[in-house]
């Protein structure tokens, strides 16, 4: 019965060890939009009265979209009293709402229009687009794949440069998955068009030429392999 090498290196079945990198550029699968829409109004029911109004007028044009907004999620809510600076009574001068609101399309033809339409409807403000990919994208799992070729690979080199071949795989692990701290969050890519706050327009204004940002995606990987006695 043949035995199974040691997980360790020795003399008659050597270890080498090697980190697999791969990193890729995709094209994105999603943009997000950040919406805010904003009312002020001198007593509260009137500022609470233009939010809704206004919030309404942004769901309706993101659902107008259908399914090219794949995900629409409304966040905070603030409505904050004002008051005035002079005076020692707590004298309210004007109410001041907020809410924003999360838009996420998977139509980049679409987006353009979208962007421009939102920031044209009356005291409401678009931040981004941000690029990005799903979680469950297909690139990463290619990433994952071409990062353990490399490795191979590198180990391949290493064994002959020696003479040796690769006879069995000991490990392989995700880069500090067998001590690892959590990982740290990536940013968010960087907004490639940005509309301020917009009061309503005599006509519509032109869609925007959006031009989407290649995502960059990568892996690494440790490996252990254990090879043939060199030929030294």
């Amino acid at each position: 019965m043949t035995q199974a090498p040691p997980p360790h290196g020795t003399p008659e079945h050597p270890r080498v060890a090697v980190r697999g990198d791969a990193r890729l550029e995709v094209e994105p699968e999603t943009a997000r939009v950040g919406i805010t829409v904003t009312a002020r109004g001198k007593d509260r029911r009137h500022a609470l009265d233009d939010l809704t109004r206004r919030n309404n007028q942004v769901l309706e044009l993101a659902r107008g979209y259908g399914p090219a907004v794949e995900k629409l999620e409304t966040g905070a809510f603030s409505l904050t009293p004002e008051l005035a600076q002079s005076g020692r009574n707590e004298k309210i001068r004007a109410y001041h709402g907020r809410v924003h609101i999360t838009a996420v399309l998977n139509d980049f033809t679409a987006l353009g229009e979208f962007t421009t339409r939102i920031a044209d409807l009356e005291m409401t403000r678009v931040n981004g687009p941000w690029w990005g990919l799903r979680p469950g994208s297909p690139a990463h799992a290619e990433a994952r794949r071409l990062a353990v070729h490399a490795a191979v690979q590198r180990a391949r080199e290493y064994a002959g440069a020696l003479g040796s071949q690769l006879t069995a795989l000991v490990e392989l692990a995700d880069l500090g998955a067998e001590n690892a701290a959590p990982p740290v969050p990536a940013a968010p890519g960087a907004p490639r068009g940005r509309a301020a706050y917009a009061g309503a327009a005599a006509e519509p204004a032109p869609a925007l030429d959006l031009e989407p940002q290649r995502q960059t995606v990568c892996a690494q990987v440790n490996a252990r392999f254990i090879m043939s006695p060199p030929k030294l």
